[in-house]
């Protein structure tokens, strides 16, 4: 399957990725919370090595790393990728952050954690893609480890008004000063293809000058898919995993993973704790 661009992978969204992350969660995914959770996670299941896919520009990797963490780092964007190598350069960390799909990837080495923070699961649009990554995931790991991913609960409101949307019917997300030091604005337009599960639109960023003129404007294509945690238990046991917890958020609020109606009690940033069957 050919792969299309994505948001990420602009040099522009990669230099300015932290600075609108740090608004963007402000209020409802705290920078520390979200770090600390992560670290727990090393601390008790990394102790062989942890690997950090969808990198990024190294919010986990970095922060993993300066906190003793054996920690190696891995990004579909070759920008994301430069942009935590400098930052890792610039702490005096010696990283192995490179790029790769997280499909196929291989390091050489084994990992007894594996880690997709946020959203980067998914970004692979299909259950195809979804179920190869899974199973190569499973080959990086050793045996017995652990493997971590986020979805997110679908929300029908939510889809139902993305349904009635295109592409093009922007409204503001954010406003943020980049990294030339210029006011800038995001807009995203996202639709949702029930057929397919997919979110996709675009995310669109306006510069400013001082005396609040427009001085650039570009547009970012973003695709995504959601995937039910029903789907997501199928894809596990399909690919060789078992479910051994699911947290509702970084505060360290459990599932009851026996009590199937809290999928539609809560509107929910799942965190998946997969365990490697052998």
């Amino acid at each position: 399957m050919e792969r299309k661009p994505d948001l990420h992978d602009y040099r522009d969204v990669a230099e300015n990725y932290d600075r609108y992350l740090e608004v963007m969660y402000a209020h409802d995914d705290h920078l520390e919370i979200f770090r600390e959770f992560y670290l727990d996670l090393a601390r008790r299941y990394g102790s062989n090595g942890v690997v950090d896919v969808a990198c990024g520009t190294g919010a986990v990797l970095l922060y993993l790393a300066e906190r003793g963490v054996d920690i190696d780092g891995t990004d579909l964007s070759e920008e994301m990728c430069r942009v935590a190598g400098d930052k890792a350069e610039q702490l005096g960390l010696k990283l192995n952050i490179f790029p790769a799909d997280m499909t196929v990837f291989s390091s050489g080495r084994k990992y007894s954690l594996a880690i997709i923070a946020r959203s980067g699961f998914m970004h692979l649009p299909t259950q195809e893609l979804q179920e190869k990554a899974l199973l190569n995931l499973r080959e990086q790991l050793l045996p017995g480890g652990i493997l971590t991913l986020n979805t997110f609960d679908p929300w029908p409101p939510l889809q139902a008004e993305q349904m009635r949307t295109t592409p093009e019917d922007y409204t503001i997300r954010l406003e943020y000063v980049n990294s030339a030091g210029n006011r800038e604005k995001i807009w995203n337009a996202i639709t949702y293809d029930s057929y397919t599960q997919q979110m996709y639109g675009n995310w669109k960023f306006e510069e400013f000058d001082a005396d609040g003129s427009v001085i650039s404007e570009r547009v970012r294509p973003l695709r995504m898919r959601q995937t039910t945690r029903w789907e997501m238990f199928l894809l596990a046991r399909l690919c060789g995993f078992e479910v051994l917890d699911i947290y509702r958020g970084y505060n360290g609020d459990k599932e009851d993973l026996k009590d199937i109606s809290t999928a539609s009690k809560y509107r929910s940033n799942l965190i998946w704790i997969l365990k490697r069957k052998d």
